[in-house]
C-alpha cells in the first residue's frame, strides 16, 4: 500500500448510511416484501455507493495525482497516468 495523501473520512457518514439501507434490505428479505420494493432498495444502495466511490476518486485527482504532477519526477507522473487509466478501466463502466 502506498501512503495516504488524502483522507475519506467524510465518506464515513455516507458509508454509514449505506450500512442502514443494507440492514433495511435484510429486514425486507426476511419479510418476504415485493420483489420490485426490494429491487428499488437494492438500486438505491448501489447509486450510494457510487457516488462513495466517484467522491474518492475526485479527490485521489485532486490530491494524489495533483500533488505527484507538482513534485514528482516525469516517470512518477507517468505512472500515476497509468494508474489513473487502469483505475478508470476498472470502475468505470460499473
Amino acid at each position: 500500500m502506498k501512503e495516504q495523501i488524502t483522507t475519506h473520512e467524510e465518506e464515513l457518514v455516507n458509508l454509514r448510511r449505506i450500512e442502514g439501507q443494507i440492514r433495511g434490505l435484510q429486514r425486507m428479505i426476511e419479510e418476504k416484501r415485493y420483489c420490485v420494493d426490494i429491487l428499488t432498495v437494492i438500486s438505491s444502495i448501489i447509486g450510494a455507493l457510487r457516488r462513495v466511490r466517484e467522491n474518492i476518486l475526485e479527490r485521489h485527482l485532486k490530491g494524489c495525482v495533483q500533488q505527484s504532477f507538482s513534485s514528482e519526477s516525469r516517470e512518477a507522473q507517468d505512472k500515476k497516468i497509468t494508474e489513473i487509466i487502469e483505475v478508470i478501466r476498472k470502475f468505470g463502466g460499473n
